[in-house]
């Protein structure tokens, strides 16, 4: 089971307003319903945390479960935290930042492990969102390829495991970045120049300038297409470390090669990656599918 920590780094989709009766719009919101309402928030955020900590306790699930939907449909009220569990939950998550929804599970077995967001500055001025990202991972390569390493540690020893994700970007595990376009000017010829500097700066940092090798990835990015707002482009490692590259579900192309699987995941959970909190994200639910 894969939970993400309290407190959620994710916000979930908004829920639509409820209806309000002709009676309750004439009682007056008393300074004892407040009260009321901020202990129960209390109260229930207690149970959060016990769950949180013991996922696996159907006392503490139930009761927080029968908690907050009595509450908050009775109150209008929807908690700023929660333990979202991705075997049991297939609902979108949302990065609170940008509002871009990503699903739990991609390719049918791919899990999301963390969100995140590309930010990148202009003139060295102003920061722009350019795109949110989520990094998926699929459950049954995770457990094939690190399980016999990582299976009989526990999961507290293995969060802040620095080799943890080493080799999950060395593994042949199936994995996808799925990058959502935040900056609605953003043109293709950005995205490919972007890429050969960041792309270009790891395979550096692997002890290769290779060029052939990155032209033929940047190439991928036709002048001819079009990213506005919400598009989508799949980053993704398949077995036998062939880079598959698809532009709203259009594939653009495919690259074998093991070196650019590792360059490009590195630029997410790498030591420097874009977004620190997503890897801590990713580092957490990864400990949580290995551990004991």
């Amino acid at each position: 089971m894969v939970s993400f920590r309290f407190p959620f780094l994710f916000s979930q989709p908004p829920k639509p307003p409820l209806s309000v009766t002709s009676n309750a719009s004439r009682r007056p919101f008393s300074g004892g319903c407040s009260i009321a309402i901020a202990a129960a928030a209390v109260t229930a955020a207690g149970a959060g945390i016990a769950i949180s900590q013991n996922p696996n306790n159907p006392f503490l699930q139930d009761a927080l479960n029968f908690l907050v939907s009595n509450f908050s449909l009775k109150n209008n009220f929807i908690p700023m935290w929660g333990s979202l569990s991705l075997s049991d939950n297939s609902a979108p998550v949302t990065e609170s930042r940008t509002g871009m929804s990503f699903p739990a599970v991609l390719k049918d077995s791919q899990r999301l492990l963390g969100i995140g967001l590309r930010r990148k500055a202009i003139l060295g001025l102003k920061n722009i969102d350019v795109y949110a990202y989520g990094i998926y991972a699929d459950d049954g390569d995770v457990k094939k390829f690190l399980g016999e390493k990582y299976g009989a540690v526990s999961t507290t020893e293995l969060k802040g495991n620095k080799h943890l994700e080493e080799d999950l970007m060395e593994s042949d595990v199936r994995m996808t970045v799925r990058l959502q376009i935040v900056y609605g000017k953003l043109s293709i010829r950005s995205v490919r120049s972007a890429f050969e500097e960041s792309v270009g700066s790891r395979l550096k940092k692997f002890g290769t300038e290779d060029k052939e090798l990155l032209h033929r990835f940047t190439s991928q990015f036709k002048d001819e297409y079009k990213i506005p707002r919400g598009s989508i482009i799949d980053l993704s490692r398949e077995q036998g470390y062939v880079l598959r590259t698809s532009i709203d579900g259009v594939e653009v192309g495919s690259i074998e090669s093991k070196l650019l699987c590792r360059s490009i995941l590195d630029l997410y959970i790498g030591n420097e990656p874009f977004d620190r909190k997503a890897k801590e994200e990713v580092e957490f639910n990864l400990a949580s599918v290995l551990g004991k």
